[in-house]
């Protein structure tokens, strides 16, 4: 049987305007690990981000699974797409930047110009003390080898842009320095197709 896993990234806010390490601590109602007993964060989006996640609701299928970051702006942006049902799953959570979390990557930059160099160099660097992007690689990789892979039909996930990155680049069989050659802007639709243990990534 084959499935589709459709993911959409959250829409704009604060946090990506100003290109800063999401906040565990407020993202997560305070539970870095994943909690899922969260606040929705009513400026989780800006106003931009609201309106145009509501003109994309009408154009997103339906789906027999859904799931979500446990971050405010996933949740609030799956509120907005109505899927206020979707289920948190702290698997497709971001990348855990530690020491950076709350900051923006120019200010890390501008104190640890070393370290933000190795961190975009080296898929397994995690200067800041949390986790690198091959251990975010091989979480997602995970979720889907695993959950994703167990289901059928249709899938809807809102997730982190990192989720993202990281689920293409399970699918495409491509190293993990290929992570940071993809882009991941707001509301963007990745869709994925499971079958046999093999993914595909849909384009179009």
């Amino acid at each position: 049987m084959t499935v589709r896993v459709i993911f959409v990234s959250p829409a704009i806010g604060p946090e990506l305007r100003q290109a800063r390490f999401a906040d565990e601590a407020s993202a997560y109602g305070g539970d870095a690990a994943g909690g899922l007993d969260v606040a929705h964060g009513e400026d989780a989006l800006d106003e931009a981000g609201v309106r145009a996640a509501r003109a994309l609701r009408p154009d997103l299928p339906a789906a027999s699974h859904r799931f979500v970051s446990p971050s405010a702006r996933c949740r609030r942006t799956a509120e907005e797409l109505g899927l206020a049902d979707a289920v948190a799953e702290p698997a497709l959570r971001g990348c855990a930047t530690g020491r950076w979390r709350g900051r923006t990557l120019d200010e890390v930059a501008a104190e640890e110009p070393e370290a933000v160099m190795a961190w975009l160099a080296d898929p397994a660097a995690a200067p800041h003390g949390g986790e690198s992007v091959r251990q975010l690689c091989a979480r997602v990789a995970g979720w889907l080898d695993g959950t994703a892979a167990g289901l059928t039909g249709r899938v809807l996930v809102v997730a982190e842009p990192d989720a993202v990155r990281a689920a293409a680049v399970h699918a495409l069989g491509v190293p993990d320095l290929a992570f940071r050659r993809l882009d991941v802007p707001p509301l963007a639709v990745v869709e994925l197709t499971g079958r046999a243990g093999r993914w595909n990534l849909r384009l179009g």
